[in-house]
Order: C-alpha cells, then structure tokens, then sequence
C-alpha cells in the first residue's frame, strides 16, 4: 500500500513539474511582448530543449504587456518574485519586494497624483511599519494592517497639527496626543476617531486646562476646568445647559466662590478646534491587478481561465473569445490583463477538481450550486385585538411605558452593591380606572413588578440606547409580533414591530440566573463593549389579580438580525453533533429556518485584526459564562451573501468574468470592495464586532466514510459575504435536570456528543469548535 502511494506521489510531482516548464516555456506568448534575458538563460533554455526551467529558477526579465503595463525584475514561475518594479498603465508604481506574484517585504508604491507609501508589505496590503505621504502633505507614520493604520504612529498634518498615539482600523482610539497647530493639545483617550473618555485639553496661551471625561469630542461628566491662576470650577458638564452644575473655587481656597462666567464658553470655544479629517484613497495596493495569465494546460475550448492579482486572489472564469485584450475593473484600470490564451484547464483547477471529485466520489450526494434560499414572509403573527395574548401585549406596553418614563437622576456608570440585589425590585398596580401614577386602560387589572430597574437602566445607557426610542420601538402604535412557535424551553418569543427588540417569556430559574450574575454581566460589558453575549434591556414581570394570580417573566433582547441586509443563511452552533441537523429538504429551507452544526457548510474567514479581536473576545465570553456555571449557550450566525443572480444562484468570488456583468447585471465585488469600504469612516462606523463584518466564507464538503464529521473539508470555493454573530441561550444553569440528562443520554450515546455537559467541559469545546469554523483570511 505504502508503495503504491509513493508511486502516485512521484507521478504527481512529476505532472507538476511538467506543466511548469510548459508554463514557463508559454511566458512570452502569454504577455504578447518585448522579452529580455540573461545570455545564460537563454543557453540553459536552448540545453533544455526547449522545455523551460524546472522548479522556481529565479531570473531576470523585462516585460512590456499589451495593455502598456511594464515590469522588470526578478521573475520566477511565470510571477514577479524577489525584487522588481511594476508600472501600471494608469500611473501607479511599486518598487520592491515580491513573493510569487504579490508585494511582501519592503517597497515604496506610489500614486500618480502625488502620494506615496514606502515601508512593509504582506500578500500585497500595505502591512506592518511604513511611512504614508498624502497629495495634500499629510504624512503618516507607524504601524499597518491591510491598509489601515493600526498600532503606534505619528501623524503630522500639512496646516501644522499633529496626532500621536494609537490608531485602530485606521482611526485614531485609545491613548493618543494631538497638538493644534497655535500650541493648543490635548491628550487621554480616543475612540473612532474622535475626543473620548478621559483626559485632558490645554489652552496653551494662557496655560487653562480641562481635566476630565469627554464624549463625542466635548466635555461630557465630570470634569474641573482649572485657570493659569490655580482656581478652579469643578462639576458635570454637559453642552445642555439644563444638565451643566458645578461650583467654583477660587486659587488657595476650600470655599466656594462666585464667579461671573459661563462654562458654555468652553464649548464655543472647544467647538473651533477641528479634527483634521484623513484622505481617501482612489485605489489600494491590494486593488491593483498584475496583468499575467495563470500557467494553463492545453485541453478543449471553453476552458475557464484562470488571473492571479496581486495579492494572490485567483478568478476563475470562463472568457468570450475576443482579438483584443479584455480590461476588468472598469473606469479605473486598475484591473487589466492580455489576451485568453487558446488553453484550457490550469494546474490548479486540475487539482480543485480532483479534490472536489475525491470529496464527492465518497458519498452519493453531488455537490449542488448554492441558491438563495426561499423568500419568507415577516416572522410572526400580528397581535391585534382577539389574539389570544392581545391583553398581555397591552399590559407589557404599559408596564414598559411606565418604568422606562418614571423620573429618575442620571445614573453613574459605577453602581452600589445593593442596585443588584435580587430583592431591588418595585411593585406597581395597574387598575382598569387608572391610579396618581399609571393611566386608565382597557384591560383587567394587574401588576407589574421591574427588577433591579437602576442596573438596567444604566445598561441601556450602556448600550447607548435611547429612551425615546426604546419606548416607541416597544410601545408606540405599532403592535409586537409574536412567533409562530414557542422555542425548545417553551417560551414564547415576540418581536417589535421595527425588528429591533426581540421579548422573550421567561422561566423563574432562568430569571433567577440572570440577577444572580447580573454583577458579573454588568461589569463585562464595561470592561469590554465589543462582547458578543446577548445584550438585555430590562427584566419584568406582570402578575394577573383575580383568581388566574398567573405570573408571566419577561426580557427584553436585542435582535441580533436587525439589519437592512437581508440574512440568506442562519445558523445556531454550538459544537455538539447530537441531534444537531435540520431534517428539512433544501426546497423548504428559507430565510428564517434555523440550521445547526451538521448543516453547516461553510468556514468563516474575518480580516487579520477583526479574527484577531473575535478571538480574545469569545474567550472573554466563555470565561464569563464558564464562571458564572451557565452551559448550552450557542452562536447565533447570520449570513448575507453579497452576489446573488437573477436566478437565486449565489454566486462565488472566483466566478465573476466580464461576460458575467455584461449579461446578467450582476455587481462584482471582491475583496477590493471591502478596501474601499473600510476606508470609508461613515460606512465603517455601522460596523462592529459581529455586527454588518464584511469578510468571505468557504465553502466545505462532508465525507460520507465519516459518520459525524463536524466540521466539513475545505474546497476553495469562496463567497463574498456580510455577517452577523453573537452568543445566545446565556441563562441556563448546570442544574439537576441537566445533570440528569447528561447522566441518561451518556448511557445512550458518546458522552462528547451531546450538549448537555458540565460549565467546564462546554466552554472548551464550544471554543474549540468555533476556532475551528473561524480563521484569518490570509
């Protein structure tokens, strides 16, 4: 057996090495150009027999190609590689290091209206340290990653202001310093870009300075303004004038004095120091396309020829035959490529498909064309007048309207022990002819009780949730939708009519979990605002009078799939393979269905610094709950797909050809289109952790020789896509019933399969799993 494998690997490698002579051998009729090399080169050709080099000779050569691009330098493999420089047709130039046809290592690329970018670069980003100088004089200095400022850097702005700290995603966020150009700075902390959290500004004229928090780049909390002279007014500030107080003191004294002066000065004059805003860039590194064909292997026409970008994107495509060369990328050029060779299928679509035929030969099922599943109409069913919880809503809404509208100071973010204690609850009587404090309704009488309302309260303001809003997403004329199906626990799930709030009905123990790790999931999301564990607004509880006495928990969630992109795939993971399928065919799958473990088809690839920060973040989380002793939790993902067809076929990265968006309309999006989109500050600010992420999913095949393979086999086949994600289902307990039915469904089948399982286990193989499905898309 071992023999016959070293035998096929041997013709395989054999194969390879043949097809890259030919390849190379095919180097100047693939350009169409102007070839040069070494004398010795050519000898050792003409030794050959005309064959080419074998392996990944390195050589010299000077290229002039058809659409006016020009390269000269190292060349190894029918690539760029080593060091060389490139000229695009329209301007742009990089000189520099090159690893198989990308930029990675040091080089300078340059715009042709002015700026420049000379430093580190990795599969073609502008990657790690490097100096940027804008068209206008601005000049960047520090660390990149995929285009974006990230890290320590400098930056020195061409009307004399200059910022230094730290960048993330290409803004300015945490500790940074800026010094306007008149001698004014300021320096604490930063977020997205703007003033925000603590820190101090400093008139450098007259020595004044302001200590203290900020938010939205003004003086926002507390704070104490403090003259050259050593007095001072300390207070809360705010730009409302109804909510700034303060008292002030004058120089060497404890008692408070009077002072005739406005602290609303401030603002004016705070709001004349602009922030210098960053430059956008036409085009990127990374957009830049190499005008070279993919070695191909002669075969029948209508092969699908395959282009190499410059950071190693590869499209697969099947060409109209066409005498003059065919441009991708449009108004900018920076797309080009030659003429489709008379080849066919390239090496590497051999092996794809050899893989693909492996993964399918082992079972019976094909691998069928993705399709975008079914239109679904609205989720749930109106609760009008006559619905059997028509006077739930009722009470719900009235209960709401009343906690979230009662007059209350404005909370601190630090809170006292006794706001979490279980027993911090207010009781409010509801009667039909309405009380001092609530109003007439239709409805029977009932109460309703607000648990721990001050912690709640200040976690909407947390969340930076509107209390206006809130109370008209929940409570405006617009009636909640309630699901046509209670969940797995029994409870029932109502939507609000914006798709904003999701209201859920609870059980005491799952009640009882929650205020018993409320500190611990107050103070999580203090610490770190980009958790992924469900957010919760408000817990409540409405109790019938009468002879029913029935009582009904509620809490109110935020619907992770709120979003103006339509969610083509969902899926509920939690890294157990008992029972976890959707006995459903593929016609009847639709927008809404919920799909789990063994129906996943897909890994997950995030951009370097967002899989960076889901990592630390998933581990934060499971930390959490592991601590707290909850399990069963799952990750809730939503996935859209960017390119559909106008026959419901989703449509992969690697298949958009020119003949594709001449025919069927389809926009061609790639990679690219994220460079330009994270470039873009307002289009990045809706992006978040697991909120509208930009990234590519690939797709995997199972094989049937395994009986539970969780987590299919790669095939190259990507999707662009934009997903949503959090951690769900966070109030169940290991408690007896669990334990019960660990003990029973261990007897039955393979303990490490079913999802019940204690708080420890759990956490490790719930991250295990997901570190599987999630990777960095390299």
């Amino acid at each position: 057996m071992i023999g016959r494998d070293s035998s096929v690997m041997k013709a395989w490698e054999a194969t390879v090495r043949k097809t890259q002579a030919v390849a190379k051998k095919r180097a100047n009729s693939i350009f169409g150009s102007t070839y040069m090399a070494h004398a010795e080169d050519e000898d050792q050709g003409n030794k050959d027999g005309g064959n080419g080099r074998e392996g990944h000779e390195l050589y010299h050569a000077e290229k002039v190609l058809s659409n006016g691009d020009y390269y000269k330098g190292d060349w190894a493999d029918n690539f760029p590689h080593g060091k060389g420089k490139y000229v695009w047709s329209d301007g742009c130039v990089y000189v520099g290091e090159w690893f198989r046809g990308k930029t990675n290592g040091k080089g300078r690329f340059s715009w042709p209206n002015g700026p420049h970018y000379e430093g580190e670069f990795k599969n073609g980003y502008m990657d790690g340290t490097g100096t940027y100088t804008g068209s206008n004089g601005d000049v960047y200095k520090g660390q990149w990653v995929m285009n974006l400022k990230h890290g320590n850097g400098v930056k020195k702005f061409v009307n004399g202001d200059t910022y230094e700290g730290e960048w993330r995603r290409g803004m300015q966020e945490g500790q940074g310093r800026y010094e306007w150009g008149d001698g004014r700075y300021y320096i604490g902390e930063w977020k997205n870009g703007n003033i925000c959290g603590k820190g101090s500004f400093c008139w450098g004229e007259d020595g004044n300075r302001y200590d203290g928090c900020w938010e939205d780049g003004l003086p926002k909390g507390n704070g104490r303004y403090i003259w050259s002279d050593g007095s001072f007014y300390v207070g809360n500030w705010s730009k409302d004038p109804r909510d700034q107080s303060g008292a002030f003191y004058p120089a060497g004294s404890l008692e408070e004095g009077s002072l005739e002066w406005d602290p609303q000065e401030v603002f004016e004059e705070l709001g004349k120091c602009e922030i210098c805003p960053g430059e956008k860039v036409s085009v990127l590194p990374s957009q830049k396309r190499l005008a070279v064909w993919r070695s191909s292997k002669g075969g029948c026409d209508g092969g699908k020829p395959r282009r190499m970008s410059i950071d190693g994107r590869v499209s697969v495509g099947v060409e109209k035959p066409s005498d003059r060369m065919q441009l991708w990328g449009g108004a900018e050029g920076d797309f080009s490529g030659t003429k489709t060779p008379p080849g066919g299928v390239g090496l590497d679509d051999e092996l794809m498909a050899m893989q693909l035929d492996g993964a399918i030969s082992r079972g019976s099922n094909q691998l069928q064309t993705l399709r975008a599943p079914t239109k679904s109409k609205r989720q749930g069913e109106i609760i009008c007048k006559g619905h059997k919880n028509y006077e739930l809503m009722l009470n719900l809404q009235l209960g709401i309207r009343h906690s979230v509208g009662r007059p209350a100071p404005s909370a601190s973010l630090d809170l006292k022990p006794s706001a979490f204690d279980p027993k911090e609850k207010v009781w409010t009587r509801f009667p039909p002819e309405g009380s001092k404090y609530t109003p007439p309704h239709p409805t029977s009488e009932f109460k309703w009780k607000d648990y721990c309302p001050v912690v709640f309260r200040t976690l909407r303001k947390l969340f930076k949730v509107d209390a206006a809003d809130y109370m008209i997403s929940i409570c405006g004329n617009e009636a909640l939708r309630e699901l046509s199906s209670p969940g797995k626990s029994g409870s029932f799930f109502y939507l609000t009519n914006d798709d904003r709030y999701m209201i859920k009905t609870m059980k005491k123990a799952e009640a009882k979990a929650l205020l018993r790790m409320l500190p611990a999931y107050y103070n999580h999301f203090r610490a770190f605002e980009n958790a992924l564990v469900t957010k919760f607004y408000g817990l409540h509880c409405v109790k019938l009078t009468g002879t029913a006495q029935k009582k009904v928990r509620f809490i109110i969630m935020g619907n992770l799939f709120c979003s103006e992109y339509t969610i083509h795939r969902r899926f509920d993971l939690k890294g157990s393979s008992l029972g976890r399928i959707t006995i459903k065919p593929e016609s009847e799958i639709s927008e809404t269905t919920i799909l789990k473990d063994l129906d996943l088809n897909f890994i997950f690839r995030l951009q370097k610094s967002w899989f960076q920060e889901f990592c630390r973040q998933i581990d934060r989380d499971c930390e959490l709950l592991e601590q707290e002793g909850i399990m069963d939790y799952s990750l809730l993902v939503g996935i859209h797909f960017k390119d559909i067809s106008e026959n419901g076929e989703i449509i992969s990265s690697e298949s958009h050809t020119p003949a594709d968006s001449e025919c069927e309309g389809t926009p061609c999006t790639s990679r690219a289109d994220m460079d330009l989109l994270l470039l873009d500050p307002t289009r990045w600010a809706s992006i978040k952790l697991g909120v509208n992420m930009p990234a590519r999913v690939e797709r995997t095949v199972r094989r049937n020789d395994c009986e539970l393979q969780l987590v299919g086999d790669p095939i190259g086949e990507f999707y662009e896509v934009v997903l949503f994600f959090g951690i769900i289902d966070i109030l169940q307990d290991y408690d007896i019933s669990k334990k019960l039915e660990h003990a029973y469904k261990s007897i039955h089948y393979d303990p490490t399969s079913i999802s019940a399982v204690d708080p420890r286990q759990y956490s490790r193989r719930f991250r295990d799993f997901i570190f599987r499905i999630f990777s960095e898309d390299s």
